[in-house]
């Protein structure tokens, strides 16, 4: 009883947070504080249930350094003008007869490169969506087309913090899943085209001179020279070398270009680095690069530090033993996949966000991974089939506002975010499929 109360206290806190805009930060530590005292209730000390909170934040501690050289990756791409050149001879080479289906492979291009989805829509997304308005196309297609390659490289692109979190929490290797991921996604990819490509014969777009692709190369050198860092970590990657070498040889290499390309001085550069990329200009160009940076990261690392306490707090009390054993028996019946999207749904419904539900779905499933045999490796990419993309279908989670939000856009595209539950369920095929080979 006192779990389902703490549970109550955690939801509540959640929806007052998301009614008056309040970071995600205070009914996460509201939570903590909760399933603290239930805890204490318990019989266990105070000194106990602070060594358990440790353990659950020491779990993500290794994520640390890689979220600060996400948010510098991130500023120096946009200062040595590596995403203002995908975004400019991205849109340059569009066909207007196909634009919903370059808006979703544009995205992906780009997400895949930052390993964000706030990131992508942010800049490609918000050149996109401008165009769209001014061109005739149903907004709501248009944004979902967008989210829906945003959240393409938010899960399997290596410098997304997500598919960094699912790696150190599993314990397994970030490549091998990145290669699982675009296995087992290579089915709801295709289907995604196919669909993109007949909404964009009913969606043509009447492209006129844009300003904002004038005003990209009014304020960027667009040389060449300029991917050479999207370049570095793509190659790095492929040779499977550790991704913090990837990105801080990425970074090196965006310094030099800032130096000698775009014509940055060193402070400016470092400032930059620290506090994000801002574009000194009075125009709309302004408000769509600038960004990043290493505190822009700060937020994102309390949340994940505070989530991954609750962890701690569930393995040592034994509190979720029970819904353990409710969701064993579901596996039995349904099948482990199936319940793991089931977990992941539920959890992503009620927690408003990414990270507790891929945290939870975690805790919850492992043991009955275990118990079935299967490895860390098939929890890991059941996760990132499941959980981290059904967070974004319900209209009140972080994931999917915020880009919704800077898209102009209403929950009236979700449904046209159609990446994001075709990979779930166009997995259910996979799997069922696997399982008659097997028979």
């Amino acid at each position: 009883m006192d779990f389902l109360i703490s549970v109550f206290i955690f939801t509540v806190s959640l929806i007052f947070s998301l009614i008056k805009n309040i970071s995600i930060l205070i009914p996460l530590i509201v939570g903590m504080l909760a399933f603290s005292i239930t805890a204490f209730n318990r019989g266990y000390t105070l000194k106990s249930i602070y060594t358990m909170i440790l353990k659950g934040m020491k779990k993500a501690l290794s994520l640390m350094p890689i979220f600060a050289l996400i948010g510098i990756i991130t500023a120096v791409w946009r200062a040595s003008g590596t995403i203002p050149f995908l975004v400019y001879y991205g849109t340059e080479l569009m066909n207007p007869d196909y634009f919903v289906l370059f808006a979703f492979l544009l995205s992906c291009l780009v997400s895949f490169a930052l390993g964000t989805s706030f990131g992508t829509a942010g800049t490609i997304g918000v050149v996109l969506i401008v165009l769209a308005k001014g061109g005739g196309v149903n907004i709501s297609v248009a944004a979902g087309a967008i989210i829906s390659g945003a959240f393409f490289g938010d899960r399997c692109s290596p410098t997304s913090s997500s598919a960094n979190l699912v790696a150190a929490i599993t314990g397994t290797d970030l490549y091998d899943n990145v290669k699982r991921m675009f296995i087992t996604g290579i089915l709801p990819f295709a289907a995604t085209v196919i669909i993109y490509f007949v909404l964009s014969k009913q969606n043509p777009v009447k492209l006129n001179e844009s300003t904002l692709l004038n005003d990209i190369s009014f304020y960027f050198d667009l040389s060449i020279l300029t991917v050479l860092p999207a370049v570095i970590i793509f190659l790095l990657a492929l040779f499977r070398k550790n991704v913090k070498t990837s990105m801080i040889f990425s970074i090196i290499a965006a310094i030099f270009v800032c130096v000698f390309i775009q014509k940055m001085d060193i402070p400016e550069i470092i400032k930059t680095m620290i506090f994000g990329f801002k574009l000194n200009s009075d125009r709309e160009i302004s408000q769509i690069i600038s960004g990043g940076g290493l505190l822009s990261m700060t937020g994102v690392s309390l949340i994940v530090l505070i989530a991954s306490s609750y962890s701690g707090i569930f393995e040592e009390t034994g509190m979720l033993n029970d819904i353990q054993g409710i969701l064993k028996k579901m596996s039995n019946k349904i099948g482990i996949y199936l319940t793991t999207l089931f977990t992941g749904f539920v959890t992503g419904a009620f927690c408003c966000n990414q990270t507790l539900p891929v945290l939870l779905t975690y805790q919850l499933m492992n043991k009955i991974y275990i118990e079935k045999g299967l490895t860390k490796e098939d929890i890991a990419i059941d996760i990132e089939n499941t959980a981290i993309m059904t967070s974004e279908l319900f209209p009140w989670s972080i994931a999917i506002a915020v880009p919704l939000a800077t898209l102009s856009a209403t929950p009236a595209s979700i449904p046209y975010a159609v990446y994001l539950y075709l990979v779930p369920l166009l997995n259910i095929i996979r799997l069922k499929r696997m399982i008659k080979m097997l028979n």
